[in-house]
């Protein structure tokens, strides 16, 4: 990829990122239910599955920069829930079709029964009704600030998540206008920038749009989360979530500790919010690989 600088700020891109990004991997599709789920592949074939599931109106490139740091130890997938980056959109959407594109992937990619999946937000809400639906294709499952919230913990009062029909004139303007969601700042603008770059797609007629079907919240179904489907995981789990995230609070964790029939490790990052991954990379791949030696036990 071209390099950049952040020139607005004065920060230089740390080498190490560029390092990352600039790992090759193959960019593979697998049909499921007349739809293609399209997924990037780091690493050699023989080696433990790692998949890696981004949250809502995200997409694979999100761990463009994660992914490589386990390439060692593990074979690497990142893969498009429908509806979302390269993947196909959907006329209707639900939780159990998104369960089966996540063991369609681990299965088109050649992962055996040891696959670990690492997901975040929304991505791991459907990860958790896979390891439901599927229990004997997963060894573990590492929720990245994402579980189920107490009956009595409130929930932050943020404007529903949804696309905007809107297409943007330049590309250069679109990036201007990317944000994450929920909102939160994020010091590490480079990073920022590289999922602005590759969240956007050429529109008919000219301009630019995000990558993610605008009507994806009013047609999704069969999403909604219940203590059943955390009280029934038989996989190993681990947890990792952001000390400083507005969706995810100690709270939320004591609560998952009495529904899962299992103990399991869990971290709180410091210094890190929803989008912990972003806030503090390095110290979010030294908790992953600290829990995945762990859960390998």
């Amino acid at each position: 990829m071209a390099r950049w600088d952040s020139k607005d700020t004065g920060t230089s891109i740390p080498e190490w990122f560029f390092e990352a990004v600039e790992t090759e991997y193959e960019t593979r599709s697998v049909e499921v239910d007349d739809c293609d789920v399209v997924y990037q592949r780091w690493g050699d074939a023989g080696k433990p599955g790692l998949l890696l599931i981004h949250g809502m109106n995200a997409h694979a490139h999100w761990w463009d920069f994660i992914a490589p740091a386990f390439l060692d130890d593990y074979q690497v997938a990142a893969m498009n829930l429908t509806g979302m980056g390269d993947s196909d959109y959907r006329y209707e959407y639900d939780g159990t079709t998104y369960a089966e594109e996540i063991k369609a992937v681990c299965d088109d990619a050649g992962f055996g029964d040891d696959v670990v999946v690492v997901a975040h937000s929304f991505g791991g809400y459907m990860a958790v009704k896979a390891a439901n639906l599927f229990p004997e294709r997963f060894a573990a499952l590492v929720l990245v600030d994402s579980g189920i919230r107490h009956p009595d913990e409130p929930i932050p009062d943020r404007p529903q998540m949804g696309g905007r029909a809107k297409a943007y004139p330049d590309k250069q303007t679109a990036l201007g206008r990317f944000r994450v969601q929920p909102p939160q700042t994020c010091e590490n603008t480079y990073i920022l920038e590289y999922i602005a770059r590759h969240s956007l797609m050429p529109v008919d007629g000219g301009g630019w749009a995000w990558k993610f079907d605008e009507d994806l919240p009013g047609t999704v179904k069969d999403i909604e989360r219940t203590a059943d489907d955390y009280r029934n995981l038989t996989v190993k789990l681990g947890l990792i979530y952001g000390a400083d995230s507005e969706l995810f609070s100690a709270r939320t964790e004591e609560y998952m500790r009495e529904l899962v029939p299992q103990e399991f490790p869990g971290v709180a990052l410091a210094d890190a919010q929803h989008h912990l991954f972003l806030d503090q990379p390095l110290a979010f791949i030294d908790s992953l690989k600290t829990m995945l030696v762990e859960l390998a036990d």
